[in-house]
């Protein structure tokens, strides 16, 4: 039985009954599961259905409640859109005025889900059979069928005249090079092929690596970088004319949004900030607003400087509230001193310290285990990093625990 026919399986009315067995299923169990089900179900049929349970909890991280319905191949969970994620690039398209879309590389339609959620007619497209049986499959366990049509086919060889946007989400990992692809190039289909498919159609959304060159980007297109919760997810390179509302095209720009708050911040092109001495704040850009080079927009905002030309900390004399980043009163800048900084915590009852780094080579665990904090109930923040060019330590607090 090949994989297409065991996932055929899951879907007839045993392999149903098999995954209701499992919908609470306890991973710690599953020897003993196994072999109590293997008296009343095939083995291969057990097997996939073990196997589908335990994607199915590794998507809850993703899809949230979804993922106790649908169906996923290995790839299909590592490789899909977060859930919340691929909600806001498809509520952007729908205020773009997208009515059908064409969906290429959709993997196991995460992106489908979403994209007719928000009310898009979609065509799904990919050439792997296995996941374009989980996407049909998942359109019909949430309900969604009738809004999106799933095709078997090579996406350079589909014609997408007629539908108001094309989305592309290339593959960009590789078996043969084990692991993640960082060349835009190098993707399946490479990034040269999506952005050519994008300008043939009215409106288009392509789906890339936020670490990506920004010389590699289209100028005739807006980049967005999202960020959830603080990581960095991905980037989007929007194509189409400015309609209007919140779903705005801008050419050349580029864009940082913060979920799940949706904040969003459009780069004005301005110059980096100049750097100067650390104030009572520090703030600490969102990943996403460092990806789109957008920290002189935030410097601007609230009154900043850098703290050294090379590094992404903004400082303040006022504490500025803004979305774009995290502020922390600052009470020490010192030069890095492992032996002072541990007799500064020991005198001050620190026992809790959380400890980041920028332009650092010192490594955060390394200098947990040195300082040997005790027990106290005190909480520093410590930032590893270099101001006007030399190591540096600085201490403080998120600004919410502020006096």
């Amino acid at each position: 039985m090949n994989d297409l026919d065991t996932f055929s399986a899951l879907l007839a009315p045993e392999g149903q009954s098999l995954l209701a067995e499992l919908r609470d299923h306890d991973p710690a169990d599953e020897l003993a599961a196994a072999t109590r089900l293997r008296r009343e179900y095939p083995a291969p049929l057990v097997s996939a259905a073990l196997g589908q349970a335990r994607l199915r909890q590794r998507a809850v991280a993703k899809f949230g409640a979804d993922a106790r319905l649908m169906y996923f191949t290995p790839n299909g969970v590592e490789q899909s859109t977060r859930a919340t994620v691929a909600a806001h690039r498809a509520e952007r398209l729908a205020a773009l005025g997208v009515r059908t879309l064409a969906d290429l590389c959709c993997g196991i339609g995460g992106d489908a889900i979403a994209l007719a959620r928000a009310g898009i007619r979609v065509l799904a497209v990919d050439r792997d059979p296995l996941a374009c049986a989980a996407a049909r499959a998942n359109a019909e366990a949430l309900g969604l069928a009738g809004l999106i049509e799933v095709r078997c086919a090579d996406v350079t060889e589909v014609d997408t005249a007629g539908y108001d946007a094309v989305f592309v989400d290339p593959a960009r990992r590789s078996k043969a090079r084990g692991g993640r692809i960082f060349d835009p190039e190098a993707y399946s289909p490479p990034l040269s092929w999506a952005v050519e498919a994008a300008r043939k159609a009215p409106g288009a959304a392509l789906k890339i690596a936020p670490g990506v060159p920004h010389d590699a980007l289209p100028e005739d297109a807006e980049t967005e970088w999202i960020s959830d919760g603080g990581d960095v997810k991905e980037a989007v390179v929007w194509f189409g004319a400015a309609q209007g509302g919140a779903g705005r095209i801008t050419p050349g720009g580029r864009r940082a949004t913060l979920l799940p708050a949706g904040d969003s911040l459009l780069g004005a092109g301005l110059p980096d900030p100049e750097p100067g001495p650390v104030g009572d704040w520090l703030y600490e850009p969102d990943g996403a607003v460092i990806r789109a080079h957008l920290v002189a927009d935030v410097a601007r905002r609230i009154d900043g400087r850098l703290i050294d030309p090379t590094i992404a900390y903004l400082t303040a004399d006022r504490l500025v509230e803004t979305p774009y980043a995290t502020a922390y009163a600052i009470t020490d800048v010192l030069p890095f001193h492992v032996k002072k900084l541990k007799a500064l915590l020991r005198e001050r009852e620190v026992g809790i310290a959380v400890i980041k780094k920028r332009g650092s080579a010192v490594e955060p665990e390394e200098l947990r285990k040195k300082l040997k904090l005790g027990g106290g109930r005190k909480s520093c923040t410590i930032f590893l990093t270099r101001v006007a060019g030399a190591p540096s330590m600085l201490l403080g607090h998120p600004a919410a625990d502020a006096p």
